[in-house]
């Protein structure tokens, strides 16, 4: 498939939605992701085994899902960049028929999801890398914006993460961020089996969004999603233990900024 590394980690996500959309208590419908899933000849034997790489995924898309509803019940005309966005199909989940969607990948990632997912007049695939400049030009909007930055920052070092926050500060007026990051213990501890065995390794993170703003101080943090929120929704016996302020420290969360 010519991918490698990282870029196939978005194999991984797109399976186990539409794994997950197909269990009968699903939380989630993604039926993009069980159409494209079923055109992909690859061995997902690797990703069946990993469960705590489902339960990352599965509580992440039920945390965003819901965050990025509601920003656009918000703002129904917005406009929203998916940087790094991999096989992603939250637009076709969420959209409300009027909304425009910038996906932003590298460009052998963004021409494998073209091969599968065809861009639309409201959905537009950009080739760049996400420290690459050049995509913010490429962004035609009119009001408000949305940056989505899901499982990205844990493979990228710290200059890298400042990288992307400095394109979008110094390319957007104002802006919301929500960001998706791994806290430090987790980074070192947290094994997904599948990840490691495409070579692909969780090298940053900070313990709290506010953290973001040494990278770049013109942003203001709102608020952080704890992503067992996610967890409780779909094990609701994880609420046994998810409250324990120190289990929780070590979950994911998504950082929101605004500009």
């Amino acid at each position: 498939m010519n991918l490698e590394g990282v870029e196939k980690t978005m194999l991984l996500t797109l399976y186990t939605k539409a794994k997950h959309s197909q269990e009968k208590n699903h939380k989630f419908f993604d039926f993009k992701a069980i159409e494209v899933i079923s055109e992909i000849d690859y061995d997902f034997s690797m990703a069946d085994k990993d469960i705590t790489m489902q339960m990352g995924v599965i509580s992440r898309t039920i945390v965003l899902d819901e965050m990025v509803s509601k920003y656009i019940r918000s703002h129904p005309d917005c406009t929203i960049v998916n940087i790094a966005s991999g096989m992603d199909t939250r637009f076709n989940r969420l959209d409300n028929g009027i909304i425009k969607w910038y996906n932003v990948d590298l460009e052998n990632s963004a021409n494998f999801r073209l091969s599968y997912i065809e861009d639309t007049d409201r959905v537009k695939t950009l080739a760049y890398s996400a420290m690459d400049p050049s995509w913010a030009s490429k962004i035609e909007y009119g009001g408000d914006i949305l940056f989505i930055i899901e499982g990205l920052t844990m493979y990228l070092d710290e200059g890298d993460n400042k990288r992307i926050l400095d394109i979008i500060d110094e390319n957007f007026q104002s802006c919301t961020v929500f960001t998706e990051i791994m806290p430090p213990a987790s980074v070192k501890n947290v094994k997904e089996k599948s990840v490691e065995e495409m070579d692909a390794q969780f090298i940053w993170g900070v313990q709290k969004g506010h953290e973001l703003l040494k990278l770049n101080p013109n942003f203001k943090w709102i608020k952080d999603e704890n992503l067992f929120d996610g967890m409780n929704v779909y094990k609701p016996i994880t609420k046994l233990f998810t409250w324990i302020p120190f289990i929780r420290s070590k979950m994911d969360y998504i950082a929101v900024l605004e500009k």
